[in-house]
C-alpha cells in the first residue's frame, strides 16, 4: 500500500493522499511494454506516487513532461521558479529515480517525438482552458484503446472542469468516468456505445454538483488549491 501521510505529503504540491492512491493504484495495472506519461510534474510528488505503483509491478517507465519554469500560475503566485532539481532529488529520495524519465520540456514539444503506446495520461499542466486542449490535442490519440487518462484539478478550476466536461459530452471515444477528489479519469476506447455516453452526462452532473459542495467546503476550510 502507499505510504502518502509518512513520506510523500512532505513533498511539495497539491495532491490529496485519495489522489495520490489512485494514482498508484492506476500505474500498478498498467501492462508492461507501454508507458505512463505525466504532463506536469512539479516537484514529483504525483510521480512518486505513479512510479511507486509501477514499482511494484511491472517496472513500467514514467514519462515525466515538465520544463519546470512553473506554469502561468505557478509563476503568479511564486516568481520566476526553477523545480527541476528538488524534483530530481525528490525522485532520487523515494528511491524510485530508476522508473522516471524527465523530459525538460513542453506537453506540446514532447508530444512531437513521443511514440510509445500509452497506457495511462496523466493530465496535470498548465490550467488554463487552452493549454488543456493543447494537452489533449497533442496527447489523446497517442493512449491505446483500453488506456486511462486522469486529469487533475477538474473542479475549481475553469480550463481543466470545461476541457473534460466537453470530452465527456461529446466524445465518442471515452466511457467509465470516475471523480477521486478533483480527479476526473475515463477509459479511452476505440468508439463508445450510446450508453457509455448517457453515463457519461450523468457523471458530468455529478461531478457538476460535487465540485459545487466539495468548494464550498474548502472554502470553508480556507483551504487553497494548485
Amino acid at each position: 500500500m502507499l505510504n502518502f501521510k509518512n513520506n510523500i505529503s512532505k513533498v511539495g504540491g497539491w495532491l490529496t493522499e485519495a489522489e495520490g492512491v489512485f494514482l498508484y493504484e492506476v500505474a500498478k495495472e498498467v501492462s508492461r511494454g507501454n508507458a505512463i506519461v505525466e504532463i506536469g510534474s512539479w516537484k514529483g510528488k504525483s510521480t512518486i506516487c505513479l512510479s511507486k505503483g509501477t514499482q511494484k509491478s511491472n517496472g513500467v517507465k514514467i514519462y515525466a513532461i515538465d520544463p519546470h519554469v512553473g506554469s502561468s500560475e505557478h509563476q503568479k503566485m511564486f516568481g520566476k521558479v526553477d523545480t527541476y532539481q528538488e524534483f530530481l532529488q525528490n525522485i532520487k529520495n523515494a528511491g524510485v529515480e530508476k522508473y522516471v524519465e524527465p523530459i525538460l520540456k513542453t506537453s506540446e514539444k514532447a508530444s512531437k517525438y513521443f511514440h510509445k503506446p500509452i497506457g495511462f495520461l496523466f493530465v496535470d499542466g498548465a490550467h488554463e482552458f487552452k493549454f488543456v486542449q493543447i494537452d489533449i490535442k497533442s496527447w489523446f490519440s497517442k493512449v491505446k484503446d483500453g488506456g486511462i487518462i486522469a486529469f487533475h484539478d477538474t473542479w475549481g478550476f475553469l480550463g481543466p472542469n470545461l476541457a473534460t466536461a466537453l470530452l465527456l459530452l461529446f466524445s465518442s471515444q471515452i466511457k467509465n468516468p470516475r471523480l477521486v477528489d478533483t480527479i476526473t479519469s475515463f477509459e479511452k476506447v476505440k468508439k463508445n456505445s450510446c450508453y457509455d455516453r448517457v453515463r457519461n452526462i450523468i457523471f458530468l452532473l455529478y461531478r457538476t454538483l460535487f465540485g459545487w459542495i466539495g468548494t464550498i467546503k474548502l472554502s470553508r476550510k480556507g483551504t487553497v488549491l494548485k
